[in-house]
């Protein structure tokens, strides 16, 4: 006998569910009208080659959850409350994330609250069915920019580390400094784009799919889709090591151009055949073939089809669509806010005649202003006859962060550029501010080779001196809610250090120049109190 609409459906057939379809129709429309300006700043993302897969996860997402139909037909549905508390949940996220304006939050609201809906519609039993297609999206998600950015300084210098001994395995005669290979006449540095994440984002979400895909026990579905994090490393590193042999024999040109990109796609399809040999391997240890292991069954046109039959608009599903409307007006209103940029003195004319010191300006690259995406800086070398050596100011401003575009961490940045951290504290320096007030820093005494440098840094965020990276983060978050401003600078000073005997003297030679420097760093930055002379929308 077949099973009746009820068993279904855990509803009573009234209808053709025509009324219940197109409600829910309107329920997923209003969902999209109120996300639309995080989930147009996620599709703009899915440009860049770290996120390009992502035009594929829905239909991905989709093809998962059509393999999963006739045991959700058999899990009987039913509506639940849950969803709608999930959903109440994820649009008070949504709510956050617009009043901070930080996309991040924004788009992973949009998956609570879609997740809600679904559980709101097919009850927790269903949910537990399709749960990996839900989960699934989440690689619809950019990373912010910040977890990024130090997830991608810490894959180049470990993909460098490994480049360099293969290099050597190899016979080439190579040294590394941080994440510059010196090859002799050469010198290959493993930027950003060569951090590997091109290739690890797609394979992640390549291995969750052949995991979940993968007819096996739990330990091997964990096992194929962790894999994707050790295979994109060796990969990886591989691919700079080829690429130092062939810079070797035949010039700076062989890591340019075309051969470079090619040699990309050569790898990443390496990753692919390594992922496929060893869901090979765990096949042949069951005694079966790759091609019985893999769920790649075609539902039918019948599994598509009477979802709806019987169903009634009930309290549920109106819940949801109260909510969502509520959503969608929160929307509306949040769109018209704006932003309070405040005015602050162009950082160009920052003195370079401070009491003893005399200042020589520097200026940072194209490709540097590419990364950093400052609103403004100043990179000054000053000199002063009493305090021997050279003391460096760099301040990076940004009139607004809500974007996720901020100050990179000299904790994430330097050891990118060869140097090692020999000690990292916080210290208080005393006596800098305007009432006796001591200004907390972060300091660093790092080497490279024979080389020491002594370094202080911390973040000006609206009249507070920051050292916390993550802390900097919440300040963001909360300024914008309660102050509407998301500016801020970071202020880095670094003198040499000719010996470990010297280092109390480059702790007086910056302790000194703090004190000097701060009165025109406290002028040129904007404060808590700053008048604001500019107002810019954060609807996009």
């Amino acid at each position: 006998m077949a099973p009746s609409a009820e068993s279904l459906t855990g509803v009573v057939p009234t209808g053709s569910g025509g009324l219940y379809a197109g409600t829910l129709a309107v329920a997923v429309g209003i969902l999209f009208f109120a996300f639309w300006s995080g989930l147009t700043e996620m599709e703009r993302v899915w440009g860049l080659p770290e996120y390009s897969h992502g035009y594929l996860i829905p239909f991905l997402s989709l093809y998962v959850l059509s393999v999963r139909l006739s045991d959700l037909r058999r899990s009987g549905i039913a509506e639940s409350w849950l969803g709608v508390v999930v959903m109440a949940i994820g649009l008070m996220a949504f709510v956050f994330g617009e009043l901070s304006a930080i996309y991040a939050i924004v788009q992973y609201a949009f998956l609570i609250v879609l997740w809600g809906l679904v559980l709101t519609v097919i009850g927790r039993r269903g949910f537990r069915v399709i749960w990996a297609s839900m989960a699934f999206l989440i690689f619809l998600v950019p990373l912010p920019n910040f977890i990024q950015f130090n997830l991608s300084t810490s894959l180049q210098l470990v993909s460098s580390e490994l480049g360099t001994s293969m290099l050597r395995m190899m016979g080439a005669a190579v040294f590394l400094e941080g994440n510059v290979i010196d090859l002799g006449i050469y010198k290959l540095q493993v930027v950003e784009a060569c951090s590997g994440l091109r290739y690890l984002f797609p394979l992640m979400s390549f291995g969750f799919l052949c995991a979940v895909l993968f007819r096996g026990p739990v330990w091997q579905r964990w096992f194929i889709f962790l894999s994707s994090l050790p295979i994109t490393i060796v990969m990886n590193s591989f691919r700079i090591a080829v690429t130092g042999l062939l810079v070797n024999r035949f010039g700076i040109q062989a890591a340019e151009g075309f051969l470079h990109y090619f040699e990309g796609w050569v790898i990443f399809t390496a990753c692919l055949v390594i992922m496929f040999a060893e869901m090979a391997v765990l096949a042949k240890v069951a005694g079966r073939r790759l091609d019985d292991v893999f769920d790649l069954e075609v539902p039918s046109i019948d599994s598509f089809r009477g979802w709806f039959a019987g169903r009634v608009v009930g309290r549920h599903l109106s819940a949801a669509v109260v909510l969502l409307l509520l959503g969608a007006a929160a929307s509306v209103f949040l769109a018209g806010r704006t932003e309070q940029v405040p005015a602050h003195v162009s950082l160009s004319t920052f003195p370079l005649l401070i009491g003893e010191w005399r200042g020589q300006e520097r200026s940072l690259g194209t490709d540097e202003l590419d990364v950093l995406k400052l609103t403004d800086y100043a990179l000054v070398d000053y000199v002063n006859p009493v305090q021997a050596g050279v003391v460096q100011l760099y301040v990076a401003y940004y009139e607004s962060q809500r974007k996720g575009t901020s100050a990179h961490s000299p904790r994430a940045c330097l050891p990118g550029g060869g140097w090692k951290f020999d000690e990292f504290s916080q210290a208080e320096i005393p006596n800098i501010q305007a009432n006796g007030e001591s200004v907390p820093v972060n300091r660093v005494l790092m080497s490279q080779g024979e080389s020491r440098q002594l370094v202080y840094y911390w973040f000006m965020q609206r009249g507070r001196n920051v050292t916390n990276e993550y802390m900097t983060k919440w300040y963001i978050f909360s300024d914008s809610i309660t102050k509407q401003r998301t500016d801020g600078a970071l202020l880095r000073l670094v003198t040499p250090v000719g010996d470990v005997t010297e280092i109390e003297a480059a702790d007086a030679r910056l302790g000194q120049f703090l004190r000097d420097a701060y009165p025109s760093l406290y002028f040129h930055i904007p404060q808590d109190k700053a008048v604001s002379a500019v107002i810019v929308p954060t609807d996009n």
